[in-house]
C-alpha cells in the first residue's frame, strides 16, 4: 500500500499541488467490478481545501485517473455499520449515499479516523460519525514531540533521544566501576536494580522532609492550572473567531471561480452561436437559385451551380459536440435536406429532356460528311453539356442514386445516335471499298505504279472520358503512272472471289487513303462525354465502362470493315497493320487503359491475324506452284511475287511501329521462296535445273541489293552464293568437252604421270607419241571449234529466259572457261612434249574472236 500512495502521490496529487493522508482500496457494494481507492487530501497552499477523490486504473492498467473529487465539508455522515464486529463496508453520505467495501476491515478503520480528525482540525461544521467505535474517535494531540499527523493517518511515534556527553561519562564510570558490567548483564540490571530503589527510598524521604514545600508547590500547579484554563478559553475563542474568517474567503474564493467560469461559459456560448449563424445559413440567392433557377441557360446554370456548392457546403459544415442536438440545428439540416432534394429532381429533369433531345437529333447526317468521310460534328452537343459539368459532380456527391439513373439514360440515348451515325459512316466506307474494287477490275490491265509512303503525325487527347484529336491521313500514297504491264503471272493470292491480280498499286492506295479516312474519321474523337477530368482509376474505369456501352458497335464495324479488305486484296493487310499499330501506338501513350486503346488493341490483333495469313497464304501458294513441261522456267511466278511484296511492304512499313512484324514475315516469305525454287529446279524438265537455280537466285539476290532490306543481309549472300555456285555448274555442265577427243588424250597423259612416268618421257609412250598427238590436234581446226561454239550458244539461248538477261554473262564465263582448259592442254603440251614444236591449230585471241563474233550475230 505504501508503493501505491507513493505512486498516486507522484501522479496525480503533487501536479494539483495536493497531499495526500490516508487511502483506502474499496469497490462499490453490491457490484463485481475493478477496485478503485478512496484518498484523504488536503491542499499544499492556503486557505487549506480538504478533499476526498475517488483514483481508478486506467483500462489498459497502466496508470491511474483521477475520476471524482468531493469537497468534506459536503459530506454529512459517516457510517461505519457496526461499531464491535469486523465489517469492511461502510457509508459516506453526500448529496447521495455512496456505499463502499473496503479490502480490509483495518484500512476502513484507519480511513475513518483520518477523516475524523480532518474534521476536528479544518471543518467548522461537524460530521455525524455513526456506528464507529469510540477508540477510533480520539482527539488529535495539536503537536508535539511523541504525536505528528503523517501521510496516512496519526500516530504516536517514540521519539530517540540521543545521550549527551555528560551522561555517556556517567554511564561509562558506572559500568567502570562494577566489574561484571559487560560480562553478567543480569548481575549489573540487579545492582542498578538496588542502588534505583536505594534513590527511591532516599528521594521520598526527601520529599517527606519537605512536605511544606510541596504544599507550595502543589498550590502554584493549582493556580497555573487555572491560568491555563483561561488561555485555552481564549485561544477557543480566538479559533472560533478565525474558523468564522477561514470559511468566509472560502466563500468569497468560490463565488470568484463561479463568476470566472461564467464568464468563459459565456464566451465559448457565443463562439458557438456565431459558428452555427456563419456556417449553416444559405443566402435567399441561392435559395431562390436552387428553387427557380433557370437550368438552360448559361447565367441560371452558373447561378445554380454557385447555389449548389454553398448548398454541399452548409451541409458538410463539421458540427461540433452537441450541435446536432439543438432543435434549430435540426431544422435547419431538414431545410437543406428538401433543398437538395427538390433541385436534385428538377436537374435530373431536365438533363433526361435534354438527352432525350440529344439521342433523337436529325439535324447532322453522314450525307453531308461523306466527301471527306467523317462523323458527324458534336461540338454545340458538347458545349451544351460541359455547363452541367459541375452540376452532375454536385448531384455525384449528394444523391449517387439520381446520377446514376443519369448516367444511364445518357448512355442509352447518345448509344442510339451514334450507333446510327457509325453504322451509316461504315456503311460509306464500304461502299468506298466495293466502288473502288470495281474500278480495279475494270482497269484490271493498267500497270502496277510504285508507291510512295508519307507519314503524318496525329494527335489524340484524353479527359474526362472525352477524346479530342486533330485527325490527319496517316501513310498516304501518292501514285506516279508508269507505262509496263503487270505481270500477269504474279497472281498468288485468292481471296474469296478476287485476286491479287486483279488489284492495281492505284486501287490499293485508294483502300489506303479510304482506311486511313475511316480510321481517323472513327477514332472517337468527336466523343460525346460531359464528365470532368477522373482524378482516380476508379473513375477510369467507371469512364471506360460509359464509353464501351456508348460506342459498343465500334469494333464489329471495324472488324467488318477490315474483313471487307482483306477479302478484296489480303495484300490491303499491311497497310491495315501499319494504320492500325500508328493508331493504337498514339493512343497508348496518351492512356494505355483507354477505351480507344483497348478497342484499337483488339482489332489490331484481327488485323495482325490477317497479315500472318496472308503470309501463310503466299508460302502456300508457292509450295502449289506448277511448271509447265513444255515452255522454259524462267522467273518463277512467286519469286516475281515476292519482289512485288517487298517493294509494297517496304514503301508502307518505311518507319512504321511494326516493322519487326514485316521481318519476321520477309524470314517466314524467303525461307519459302528458297526451298520452292530448288523444289521446282528439281522437277524441271525442260529447263536444266542449274539455269532455274541461277536465275532465279540471280533475281532474288538484285531484288534483295536493290531494297536493303536489313533483316535479309544473310539471305542476300546465301542467294548471290546459290546464283555463283549453279551459275558455274551450268557452265561447266554445258560447255563440257569442246575438244573431245583431245581432252581423252590429255586424260591419257595425266593417268601416265599419276602412274609414276616422267612428264618428258610420256612422248616414248606408243600411245601417247608425238604423231598421236599431232593426229589428235589436226582433228580440231579452228572452223570447227567456232562452229561448236556457235551450237553451243544457241543450246544456252534456249535454256535462258529474256528477263533475267544472263545470256551475255554465262556466255563470257564459257568463254572464260574454255580459254582455261585451252591453257591446260598448252601446258601439258610444253611439259610432256619439249622442243617437239607440235601447237594447237588455234590460239587464245582466235578464241576471243569466235565468241564476240557468236555474241554479236545473234
Amino acid at each position: 500500500m505504501t508503493a501505491i500512495k507513493h505512486a498516486l502521490q507522484r501522479d496525480i496529487f503533487t501536479p494539483n499541488d495536493e497531499r495526500l493522508l490516508s487511502i483506502v482500496n474499496v469497490c462499490k457494494a453490491g457490484k463485481k467490478k475493478k477496485n478503485c481507492f478512496l484518498c484523504a487530501t488536503v491542499t499544499t497552499e492556503r486557505p487549506v481545501q480538504v478533499k476526498m477523490v475517488k483514483v481508478k486504473k486506467s483500462d489498459k492498467g497502466d496508470f491511474y485517473k483521477r475520476q471524482i473529487a468531493w469537497a468534506l465539508r459536503d459530506l454529512a455522515v459517516v457510517d461505519a455499520k457496526d461499531a464491535i464486529k469486523e465489517n469492511p463496508e461502510f457509508d459516506l453520505h453526500f448529496e447521495k449515499i455512496y456505499k463502499w467495501v473496503a479490502s480490509s476491515t483495518a484500512e476502513k478503520n484507519a480511513f475513518i479516523s483520518c477523516i475524523w480528525k480532518l474534521n476536528q482540525r479544518y471543518l467548522r461544521k461537524k460530521i455525524d460519525f455513526v456506528n464507529v467505535s469510540s477508540q477510533l474517535l480520539e482527539e488529535s494531540v495539536p503537536s508535539g514531540e511523541n504525536q505528528s499527523v503523517t501521510g496516512g493517518d496519526e500516530e504516536v511515534v517514540d521519539v530517540y533521544q540521543e545521550l549527551n556527553a555528560r551522561e555517556e561519562q556517567d554511564i561509562e564510570i558506572m559500568m567502570e566501576g562494577c566489574e561484571c558490567a559487560i560480562s553478567n548483564a543480569e548481575a549489573f540490571a540487579e545492582r542498578l536494580s538496588r542502588e534505583l530503589q536505594v534513590l527511591d527510598g532516599a528521594n521520598i524521604q526527601s520529599i517527606m522532609a519537605s512536605e511544606k514545600q510541596v504544599n507550595i508547590l502543589m498550590k502554584l500547579l493549582d493556580e497555573a492550572l487555572k491560568e491555563v484554563d483561561q488561555i485555552e478559553l481564549k485561544l477557543s475563542s480566538y479559533e472560533e473567531m478565525l474558523q468564522s474568517v477561514k470559511e468566509q474567503m472560502d466563500q468569497i474564493s468560490e463565488s470568484n471561480h463561479l463568476i470566472h467560469l461564467s464568464n468563459t461559459n459565456n464566451v465559448k456560448l457565443l463562439s458557438e452561436i456565431e459558428f452555427l449563424v456563419n456556417h449553416m445559413d444559405l443566402a435567399k440567392g441561392h435559395i431562390k437559385a436552387l428553387q427557380e433557377g433557370d437550368l438552360s441557360s448559361s447565367r441560371g446554370i452558373e447561378a445554380c451551380t454557385n447555389a449548389a456548392d454553398a448548398l454541399l457546403q452548409c451541409m458538410n459544415v463539421a458540427l461540433r459536440p452537441g450541435h446536432d442536438m439543438l432543435q434549430a440545428v435540426k431544422q435547419q439540416q431538414q431545410r437543406f435536406s428538401d433543398l437538395r432534394e427538390q433541385f436534385a429532381r428538377r436537374l435530373a429533369s431536365h438533363l433526361n429532356n435534354v438527352f432525350v433531345q440529344q439521342g433523337h437529333d436529325q439535324s447532322s447526317t453522314l450525307a453531308q460528311h461523306s466527301v471527306e468521310l467523317a462523323l458527324p460534328n458534336h461540338h454545340p452537343f458538347h458545349r451544351d453539356l460541359l455547363r452541367y459539368a459541375k452540376l452532375m459532380e454536385w448531384l455525384k456527391n449528394t444523391d449517387y442514386g439520381k446520377y446514376e439513373g443519369l448516367t444511364k439514360n445518357y448512355m442509352d440515348y447518345l448509344s442510339r445516335l451514334y450507333e446510327r451515325e457509325i453504322k451509316d459512316f461504315f456503311e460509306v466506307a464500304k461502299i468506298k471499298m466495293t466502288g473502288t474494287t470495281k474500278e480495279s477490275k475494270k482497269f484490271a490491265t493498267l500497270p502496277r505504279k510504285e508507291s510512295a509512303v508519307k507519314q503524318e503525325t496525329e494527335s489524340l487527347h484524353g479527359s474526362s472520358g472525352k477524346l479530342t484529336g486533330s485527325t490527319s491521313s496517316l501513310n498516304k500514297l501518292s501514285v506516279q503512272s508508269s507505262g509496263n504491264r503487270r505481270s500477269q503471272s504474279s497472281s498468288l493470292l485468292d481471296m474469296g472471289n478476287m485476286s491479287a491480280s486483279d488489284l492495281d498499286v492505284a486501287d490499293r492506295t485508294k483502300f489506303d487513303k479510304t482506311e486511313a479516312e475511316d480510321l481517323d474519321g472513327g477514332t472517337l474523337s468527336r466523343q460525346h462525354n460531359a464528365g470532368v477530368p477522373p482524378p482516380v482509376s476508379s473513375e477510369k474505369d467507371m469512364i471506360r465502362q460509359m464509353m464501351i456501352k456508348i460506342f459498343r458497335c465500334i469494333e464489329p464495324e471495324l472488324n467488318n470493315l477490315i474483313a471487307l479488305g482483306d477479302k478484296i486484296d489480303s495484300f490491303n493487310s499491311l497497310y491495315m497493320l501499319v494504320k492500325m499499330s500508328h493508331h493504337v501506338w498514339t493512343a497508348q501513350n496518351v492512356d494505355p487503359a483507354s477505351f480507344l486503346s483497348t478497342t484499337l488493341g483488339n482489332v489490331l490483333v484481327t488485323v495482325k491475324r490477317n497479315f500472318d495469313k496472308c503470309i501463310s497464304n503466299q508460302i502456300r501458294q508457292m509450295e502449289e506452284v506448277k511448271i509447265s513441261k513444255k515452255s522454259k522456267v524462267g522467273i518463277l511466278p512467286f519469286v516475281a511475287e515476292f519482289e512485288e511484296f517487298a517493294g509494297l511492304a517496304e514503301s508502307i512499313f518505311k518507319n512504321a511501329e511494326r516493322r519487326g512484324d514485316l521481318d519476321k514475315a520477309y524470314t517466314k516469305l524467303i525461307r519459302g521462296v528458297f526451298v520452292n525454287v530448288e523444289k521446282v529446279a528439281n522437277e524441271s524438265q525442260k529447263t536444266p535445273r542449274d539455269v532455274v537455280m541461277m536465275e532465279n537466285f540471280h533475281h532474288i539476290f538484285a531484288t534483295l541489293s536493290r531494297l536493303k532490306i536489313s533483316c535479309l543481309e544473310a539471305e542476300k549472300k546465301e542467294a548471290k552464293q546459290k546464283y555463283t555456285d549453279h551459275l558455274q555448274s551450268y557452265v561447266i555442265y554445258s560447255l563440257g568437252q569442246p575438244l573431245e577427243k583431245l581432252n581423252h588424250f590429255f586424260e591419257g597423259v595425266e593417268a601416265r604421270v599419276a602412274q609414276g612416268i616422267r612428264e618428258e618421257e610420256v612422248s616414248y609412250q606408243l600411245a601417247f607419241n608425238k604423231q598421236e598427238l599431232r593426229k589428235v590436234i589436226k582433228e580440231y581446226p579452228g572452223k570447227e571449234v567456232k562452229k561448236g561454239l556457235d551450237n553451243l550458244y544457241k543450246k544456252v539461248d534456249k535454256h535462258l529466259c529474256e528477263e533475267e538477261n544472263l545470256l551475255q554473262v554465262v556466255w563470257h564465263s564459257m568463254q572464260d572457261e574454255f580459254i582455261r582448259q585451252y591453257k591446260h592442254f598448252e601446258g601439258l603440251i610444253a611439259r610432256c612434249y619439249p622442243g617437239s614444236g607440235v601447237t594447237m591449230e588455234f590460239t587464245i585471241q582466235d578464241i576471243l574472236d569466235y565468241c564476240s563474233s557468236i555474241a554479236q550475230s545473234h
